[in-house]
């Protein structure tokens, strides 16, 4: 992949972005400083991807930790995990989080407290702004609560804030804000129900070994 484009003109030498449009020296400096800080960040990627695939709760959780992820006592990932920017990434208490499952750290993203996250779901804080000519990304944090259960294979869009205590369904993909208790489902995600659990308080079971 080509970090930018070097013309070489009567004008000497400069380089031109994707579009073709000429870059000052700084811009130029900028972007491949930029540029090469992807690469370390896709390399790193890549390493947690290894990582993800090792049979120990404790080996994972060091590495991810290492690369700025927060993580609270009690919690853990099972294997197979992928990420974007882990550095962006804060998980709480006592939380268990399933295999193969994706976590976007591109924008903030906050997991509270005590919450079930099963197998294969994605969360999502970026995506592509389709009214922009240049497709430019948009990026908006994305919240879940205390004592929340995500479903297998759900996936949460950009600048969701799921409330404590929801419930999202296995397969559905949430748009917009979940309220406390509310339980979700479908495509797009809406409410089908209601927690009738008064005082949230419970613990979740052991995690897996070996997975």
């Amino acid at each position: 992949m080509r970090i930018l484009n070097l013309i070489i003109s009567l004008d000497g030498l400069y380089f031109v972005n994707k579009d073709g449009e000429r870059l000052e020296f700084f811009t130029s400096v900028k972007k491949i400083f930029i540029r090469f800080q992807n690469y370390f960040l896709d390399f790193e990627l890549y390493l947690l991807f290894i990582v993800g695939f090792i049979p120990s709760h404790s080996f994972r959780r060091f590495c991810y930790e290492l690369c700025g992820m927060e993580i609270g006592s009690g919690s853990t990932l099972h294997m197979g995990a992928r990420f974007y920017n882990p550095a962006n990434i804060t998980i709480g208490q006592g939380t268990i989080i399933g295999d193969r499952v994706f976590l976007d750290g591109r924008a903030k993203l906050t997991i509270g407290n005590h919450t079930d996250i099963a197998s294969e779901v994605m969360i999502y804080n970026s995506q592509h702004d389709l009214t922009d000519p240049s497709m430019k990304a948009v990026e908006e944090p994305v919240t879940v609560g205390d004592y929340v259960f995500i479903g297998p294979r759900a996936i949460i869009l950009q600048g969701v804030t799921l409330g404590e205590g929801s419930v999202v369904a296995a397969g559905a993909v949430v748009t917009k804000d979940v309220p406390e208790k509310s339980i979700v489902g479908g495509v797009p995600a809406v409410e089908i129900g209601k927690r009738q659990i008064k005082t949230l308080k419970y613990k979740l079971g052991r995690f897996r070994l070996f997975q």
